[in-house]
């Protein structure tokens, strides 16, 4: 292909990636959509299980897994309830047995992962770890997995039309797949954050959880070693203001569950 037409390709496929509204009510850029973005995550979630499996990182602890299918069933079944389009998601989770991991993730589709650093080293309460489930079902509900996939995307198409623009080969050949799994890997941004934040405390709440947790969370978070910090912020960054917003959100957040009445749990794979 010519390389003013490539390049022309490549800037007229972003400017045709309309503004959608995502399902709290955003503006998005997508070029990558919502629906590829789950059929994409499902190969990125075997393949991450797969290396798991082969690693034999899948822990086999019953008591966490129970954990997990109640609190994290809880959170997806307010999800549910608040976003009808999730309950058609085949919700599961890989519980990875590496105390050294502090994170948790979820894929576009409710594929989720949950490492067992996040017990051994912040002695969680239930309610914190509703928030951490709650905050990580949000980045999926609100198209965030897209988000990073269109990110990721649009970088691959620049990178190829300067390449083609200075004679270079201008491949474009990464797998969505392979999209999926850099969306992993790449930070949320602030505006995505404080999504997540709002919607996973409202979530963790109507699941019956206290949403003071995720105040005492986030501090918990600040209080790890400063040498070795958590995984999880890797992919979340913390603004200074975070604990503060949180706590400013707490008596909106109990309103919706004057309470503390709890949600039956939504059935979830344990992955094994």
């Amino acid at each position: 292909m010519p390389t003013r037409t490539l390049v022309t390709a490549s800037l007229l496929l972003l400017a045709l990636s309309a503004c959608t509204t995502s399902p709290t009510g955003r503006s998005q850029f997508l070029i990558v959509s919502p629906a590829s973005a789950i059929q994409q995550s499902r190969g990125a979630y075997q393949q991450a299980v797969d290396s798991f499996r082969g690693e034999q990182k899948i822990a086999d602890q019953p008591q966490v897994d129970s954990r997990v299918r109640r609190v994290a069933g809880r959170v997806v079944t307010a999800a549910t309830q608040q976003y009808p389009q999730s309950s058609n998601w085949d919700w599961s989770v890989v519980i990875v047995d590496d105390d050294e991991v502090v994170n948790a993730w979820c894929m576009a589709g409710g594929k989720m992962a949950v490492y067992t650093g996040l017990f051994e080293q912040l002695s969680l309460t239930d309610a914190e770890f509703a928030q951490i489930m709650g905050h990580e079902i949000s980045h999926a509900l609100a198209n965030h997995t897209a988000e990073r996939m269109s990110r990721a995307m649009a970088i691959q198409l620049g990178l190829a039309a300067v390449s083609a623009a200075t004679d270079g080969s201008g491949s474009a050949g990464q797998s969505a797949e392979l999209l999926a799994q850099v969306a992993l890997e790449l930070p949320n941004s602030r505006t995505a954050e404080r999504e997540a934040d709002g919607l996973g405390m409202r979530l963790a709440t109507l699941a019956g959880y206290d949403p003071e947790a995720a105040v005492t969370l986030w501090q918990k978070m600040a209080a790890l070693n400063d040498d070795r910090p958590p995984a999880f912020l890797s992919t979340h960054p913390a603004p200074d203001d975070r604990q503060a917003n949180l706590n400013r959100m707490i008596p909106t957040m109990r309103a919706l569950n004057p309470t503390g009445s709890r949600l039956g749990a939504t059935a979830i794979t344990i992955v094994d």
